[in-house]
C-alpha cells in the first residue's frame, strides 16, 4: 500500500499554508495528510492525532509547500560527477590540475569530459587548448564552462574533431581563433553543442541513469518536488522513460523538448509523439509537456541578443538564433499543437523577441488557458515589463544571479556599460507588474539549492556578505513573494492547479524546514535545514537525525 493513503499529521511547529496570503498569510500549527492531499489543517489535524499512521514533531520548524525548480538542467548536472571536479577550482592553475588528477585516475579513458569551469579565470572568457595539452596529451579532453554555452578543448579534441585553421564557423556559433586564424580552443554557442553531439562519446546509459537518480535524490534532499528540465534531447527521453520504468525519479521532472531552428518543422509531429509515449506511460513524476527554444546565448561570451550593441564591441549585438519571423511561426506552430513554450531568452532584442512571438500565437491561435515561460529574462528593457502581465506570460528568473559578484563585476557589466547594469533581474519590476514570477536554478549553471538563491531575491547580495550594499535595490521583493515563486507561481508552471499552497483539498507536497524563511534574517535563510520532504504525501527525504 502506497504511504500516501496513509494519515500523517504535523504538530507543533509553524504550517505556511500559502506563502503568498500577504497581511492575511494562512498559517497553522498543525496540519494532516491523507489519501497523498491535504486533509485538515489546525484543529481539525490535531484531531486526528489518534487515527494518524504517523505523527511528526516539527520541533518548532516549518513546514511549507513544495520547493520547485522553474529551470534545470538534472542530467548535466548529475554527469558532471563523472569528469573532473574543476568547478571546485579556484583559478585557472587548479582547472588544470583537477584534470592532471582524473586523469591520473582514469589512466584508460578515452575521453576526458568535464564541467563546469569558471570563465572569469581567463580574460575575455578565452581558454587555449595548449593550457590543457600540458596535462592530458593525446587524450581528447573537453570541459563545459559553467554557463553551458562554451567549451574548452585541447589540441587533441580538435584533432578528432577535425577543426582547424579553415574550419568554417558552424551556423549560429563560434569558432574563437588565434591571430592566425588557428582555433584557439574555446568553443562558443553551436560550436560547442555541435561538437559535444557529434563527436564526443556519450556516457553509457547506466552512468547516467545513475546521475539522473543522484540529481532527483538531491533535489528530494532539499525539499524539492518539482523540476523543469529545461533541454532534453531524443536520447534524455529514453532515459527519463527507463528511469521511470525503474521508479528512479526522487522527484516530478516535466521535460521540454529542444527545437532546433533548422528542423523544428519536423520536429512538430515528433514532439507530439513524444509527449504521447510519456503520457501513455502514465508516470506521476514524469510528464512531457513543453518545448524549449534557446532564442540567444549569454552575455558573457557577446552572444545574447541585445537590441544596441555591446559596449566594448560596436559592431556587435550578439548571435541570435532565430529570426523573428521563423521565431513567430515555430512558437505558432507548437503552441497549436498544445504545447507550454519555454524560450531561453538573456538579452534585451532576445526578451522582446519572444514577448512578440508569444503574442503572436495568441492573437494566432485560439483562445485556451496557457502558461508560457520566458526563462532567465537577464536583460529587459523596462518599456517591456509590463507585456509579461498583459499576456499571461510566466518570467522564470534564476534568483542567485541577481547579484553583483565576479562575474557580473568582471564580465557583463563591461559588455553591456553602465547605462544597461540597471535593466537586469527586474524581480521587483515583473512582479509589481502582476505577472507570475517563477524561480529555477538553472543547475549546473549554479547551485540547485534554493535557499541562498532565495536570500538574494530578498536583498540583491551575497548571504555570505550581510553587510553588503544590495545590487538594484528597488528589484528586491519581500520573502513572502520569493517564496511564492518557488511554489504557488511554479504550480502554475508546472500546469498543476492543485499544487503550490497547503490548503485543505490540495496535493500534499511539503517541504520541512528547521526555520520558518518568511519570518527570519534573509542572510540566515541559507542556513535552514530541510529535514524532510513529502510528494503526493509519500516521503521522499527524511533527515537520518529524526525519529517518528
Amino acid at each position: 500500500m502506497s504511504e500516501a493513503s496513509h494519515v500523517t499529521v504535523f504538530v507543533n511547529g509553524t504550517v505556511v499554508v500559502d506563502p503568498m496570503g500577504g497581511a492575511h498569510r494562512a498559517t497553522s500549527d498543525a496540519i494532516a495528510f491523507r489519501s497523498g492531499r491535504v486533509a485538515a489543517i489546525g484543529e481539525d489535524a490535531r484531531a486526528l492525532t489518534a487515527e494518524a499512521t504517523t505523527v511528526i514533531d516539527l520541533a518548532g520548524g516549518a513546514l511549507v509547500p513544495g520547493i520547485g525548480d522553474g529551470h534545470a538542467h538534472p542530467v548535466l548536472g548529475g554527469v558532471e560527477a563523472l569528469g573532473p571536479q574543476v568547478r571546485q577550482a579556484a583559478d585557472l592553475a587548479g582547472i588544470v590540475s583537477a584534470v592532471a588528477a582524473w586523469k591520473a585516475e582514469n589512466p584508460d579513458a578515452e575521453w576526458i569530459v568535464g564541467a563546469s569551469y569558471d570563465a572569469t579565470f581567463s580574460e575575455g572568457g578565452l581558454f587555449d587548448a595548449r593550457w590543457l595539452d600540458e596535462v592530458t596529451g593525446s587524450t581528447p579532453t573537453i570541459l563545459r564552462a559553467w554557463d553551458y554555452h562554451t567549451a574548452w578543448v585541447n589540441s587533441a579534441a580538435l584533432a578528432a574533431g577535425g577543426i582547424t585553421a579553415d574550419t568554417p564557423d558552424p551556423e549560429l556559433g563560434r569558432i574563437v581563433r588565434r591571430a592566425d586564424g588557428a582555433p584557439l580552443g574555446t568553443l562558443q554557442e553551436a560550436a560547442a553543442n555541435d561538437f559535444i553531439a557529434d563527436v564526443v562519446p556519450p556516457f553509457a546509459l547506466d552512468q547516467r541513469l545513475e546521475a539522473l537518480e543522484r540529481a532527483t535524490r538531491g533535489y528530494a534532499e532539499q525539499g524539492t518536488t518539482w523540476i523543469q528540465d529545461a533541454w532534453v534531447e531524443p536520447a534524455d527521453l529514453e532515459l527519463y522513460l527507463e528511469a521511470a520504468q525503474q521508479e528512479r525519479l526522487h522527484t516530478r521532472v516535466n521535460l521540454a523538448f529542444r527545437a532546433d531552428p533548422a528542423r523544428w518543422r519536423e520536429q512538430v509531429a515528433e514532439f507530439v509523439t513524444n509527449r504521447n509515449r510519456v503520457r501513455s506511460l502514465d508516470h506521476p513524476r514524469l510528464s512531457g509537456e513543453t518545448v524549449k527554444l534557446f532564442l540567444d546565448g549569454v552575455i558573457e561570451s557577446h552572444t545574447a541578443a541585445l537590441i544596441e550593441p555591446y559596449a566594448d564591441r560596436p559592431d556587435d549585438r550578439g548571435l541570435p538564433n532565430w529570426s523573428d519571423a521563423e521565431l513567430a511561426e515555430a512558437v505558432r506552430a507548437f503552441d497549436a499543437e498544445g504545447f507550454q513554450l519555454h524560450l531561453h531568452a538573456i538579452g534585451d532584442a532576445a526578451n522582446r523577441s519572444a514577448l512578440d512571438a508569444l503574442a503572436h500565437a495568441r492573437a494566432t491561435n485560439p483562445a485556451r488557458e496557457r502558461a508560457d515561460v520566458i526563462a532567465h529574462v537577464a536583460l529587459l528593457d523596462p518599456a517591456d515589463v509590463q507585456r509579461f502581465a498583459e499576456l499571461g506570460v510566466i518570467a522564470n528568473f534564476e534568483p542567485y544571479w541577481a547579484q553583483c559578484d565576479a562575474v557580473m563585476r568582471d564580465l557583463t557589466i563591461p559588455h553591456l556599460g553602465h547605462s544597461r547594469e540597471g535593466w537586469q533581474y527586474l524581480i521587483g519590476s515583473v512582479h509589481r507588474s502582476g505577472a507570475t514570477v517563477t524561480f529555477g536554478s538553472d543547475w549546473p549553471v549554479t547551485t540547485r539549492d534554493w535557499r541562498p538563491a532565495l536570500s538574494t531575491a530578498i536583498t540583491r547580495h551575497s548571504h555570505t556578505e550581510p553587510d553588503a550594499d544590495a545590487w538594484l535595490p528597488e528589484e528586491r521583493i519581500s520573502a513572502a513573494a520569493a517564496l511564492g515563486a518557488y511554489t504557488t507561481g511554479i504550480a502554475r508552471q508546472a500546469l498543476a492547479n492543485d499544487r503550490g499552497t497547503l490548503e485543505v483539498g490540495r496535493v500534499a507536497d511539503a517541504a520541512w524546514l528547521s526555520a520558518d524563511p518568511l519570518t527570519i534574517a534573509p542572510e540566515a535563510i541559507a542556513e535552514i535545514v530541510v529535514n524532510g520532504t513529502w510528494l503526493a504525501g509519500d516521503t521522499t527525504f527524511l533527515s537520518t537525525s529524526i525519529t517518528t
